[in-house]
């Protein structure tokens, strides 16, 4: 991921322009989840967020991995071809929902921010009864992020993008 962005007095200040905007122009001001989130996760470090439901975890946990991502380069753009990291060349974020039902809450609510920030950021939803036309169409084509659920085996080569021989 890019460098490390401080965001100690400010929750916002380290996201980008486009992230920033959207929040501001979604939310009245951070919650303290997020207030106290975004500093920890900043630094890299894995981090818990421990809240009340409806408290903002669920973005505290993914705008900052959205952000990084909508830095990136699309790989269409002249440039890209070469950059390893660069959207749709694999699995850049992973998150493991523990219920089924929750995934798809989760999936869900990722596409305000996205269509907000205007980040070409693919979404997958993979759980142990996706059909196996879906999985083989992810290996092909594989989301930016991962949404899954525990006990569903996911490859490093499909995290990579890559198909198996």
């Amino acid at each position: 991921m890019a460098a490390k962005r401080s965001v100690k007095s400010d929750p916002l200040q380290g996201f980008s322009p486009a992230t920033r905007r959207w929040f501001e122009s979604s939310f009245e001001a951070p919650t303290p989840a997020q207030a106290d989130g975004w500093p920890a996760i900043s630094t890299g470090a894995n981090t818990l967020i421990c809240a009340p439901t409806g408290s903002g975890k669920t973005l505290t946990a993914f705008l900052w991995g959205i952000d990084e991502l909508s830095r990136r380069l699309d790989p269409e753009a002249d440039g890209a071809s070469d950059d390893p990291e660069a959207l749709g060349r694999g699995v850049r974020l992973v998150y493991v929902s523990p219920l089924k039902a929750l995934s798809y809450d989760v999936e869900r609510n990722l596409r305000a921010p996205l269509k907000g920030i205007g980040a070409p950021i693919s979404i997958g939803l993979r759980t142990g009864d996706t059909p196996q036309r879906e999985r083989q169409a992810m290996l092909r084509k594989p989301p930016d992020i991962l949404i899954t659920t525990p006990g569903v085996a996911v490859s490093d080569d499909e995290l990579a993008g890559e198909r198996r021989s």
